[in-house]
């Protein structure tokens, strides 16, 4: 098959959507498929592009300029519709929930009205997760389907440990690593990851707040909590090691649709004490490999985090169990998946355009 995927992030960016979106495209090539690729360009990106690659102008978000969109490519992408080209969408990033996050909270209502427009001139919405299918069937956006995301279980393993690491943490082989991996941004409701790891460092002493990731956010972090260990951008088998070496994953965000850093804390066989969506709902199940709280509770995330921190014996138990959670999510196996959902579309039309990431990227480009 020919397919073309219409993307806002891909890498060097690096987040769970970039990554996820390189994953299927590359399994999608090894099984012969032609995968051409269009995306923003990235300032100081000077690879050459290849002949299947289009980069399109990009700009900075607002007030974040690490995320850059792409202008709409007019000319250049014809429309599928127009081709009677089938046409899948992805859903995969809250941009309705991030505006409150960046003075914008007035025109999520429009944001609303737009995405249920877009989706629905195309054949199917892909989402990572159940509940996020019933959310938006009851948006009133048509023919949501479930696609799970994948992770490489070679990469993200408990093996991985490295006790050189945390030693570099300043933490010994007793100690408490309260690991955070993410973008550092104000819609990852990072004011709670504090008060979280401040409540379990009153009750251990030895706990250290180690935060994997950048954003706009960092500043505000060192200033709040200066005894953390700031690692930055980590990728491949060096983030892996860091998930490996921490022993509680806290992630208190609210504004996602999947959250890939949770399947991956799992793998790595790290409790996990996250708000009851995304992937969370799907995979963390209380007291076998985390702890799930209530979206409107964060007293109880609060408290969760806590109660796994105080106890090694409980952690223990829910680290030999967490990898079982998502041994099933292979990324051969989702490539097939997908492959088999597109067939059902194309029916000999020979070619299938696929927006992957939607949201205010490129209407005039490829999208009906």
């Amino acid at each position: 098959m020919r397919l073309a995927f219409v993307t806002e992030t891909y890498p060097p960016e690096i987040n769970g959507v970039a990554l996820t979106v390189q994953s299927l495209v590359e399994r999608l090539r090894e099984r012969g498929h032609r995968v051409e690729l269009t995306r923003p360009r990235q300032p100081g990106d000077d690879r050459a592009t290849p002949d299947d690659e289009f980069r399109v102008p990009s700009h900075a978000l607002p007030r974040y300029p690490g995320l850059r969109f792409g202008w709409p490519a007019g000319r250049e992408l014809r429309a599928a519709c127009a081709l009677g080209i089938p046409v899948l969408t992805g859903f995969h990033t809250r941009f309705d929930q991030y505006l409150g996050h960046y003075g914008a909270a007035a025109l999520e209502p429009v944001v609303i009205v737009w995405l249920r427009r877009f989706h629905n001139r195309a054949q199917a919405t892909l989402v990572p997760t159940r509940a996020l299918q019933e959310e938006l069937t009851q948006r009133g956006i048509r023919n949501a389907m479930v696609l799970p995301r994948a992770i490489n279980g070679e990469r993200f393993a408990p093996c991985r440990r490295s006790e050189a690491l945390r030693t570099s943490w300043g933490l010994g082989p007793s100690d408490l690593a309260v690991l955070y991996v993410g973008r550092l941004a104000p819609e990852k409701n990072l004011d709670l990851l504090v008060a979280a790891f401040r409540a379990i460092a009153a009750q251990r002493a030895d706990a250290k707040l180690v935060i994997v990731g950048e954003g706009p956010a960092l500043g505000l972090l060192r200033e709040a909590v200066p005894q953390a260990v700031f690692c930055g951008l980590r990728t491949g088998v060096e983030l892996a090691t860091h998930y490996a070496s921490g022993d509680l994953f806290v992630f208190p965000s609210l504004s996602e649709t999947y959250g890939n850093v949770t399947i991956e804390a799992l793998a790595s066989g790290v409790p996990v004490v996250a708000f009851a969506q995304g992937a969370a709902l799907e995979y963390v199940h209380n007291g076998s490999s985390g702890i799930t709280v209530a979206p409107d509770d964060a007293a109880g995330f609060v408290e969760a985090c806590v109660a796994l921190g105080v106890s090694r014996e409980e952690r223990a138990a829910i680290a030999a169990r967490a990898r079982a959670e998502v041994a099933g999510l292979d990324p051969q196996q989702v490539a097939v998946d997908f492959e088999n959902l597109v067939k059902t579309f194309t029916h000999g039309a020979g070619a299938l355009t696929l927006p992957v990431i939607p949201p205010a990227v490129m209407e005039g480009g490829g999208v009906p």
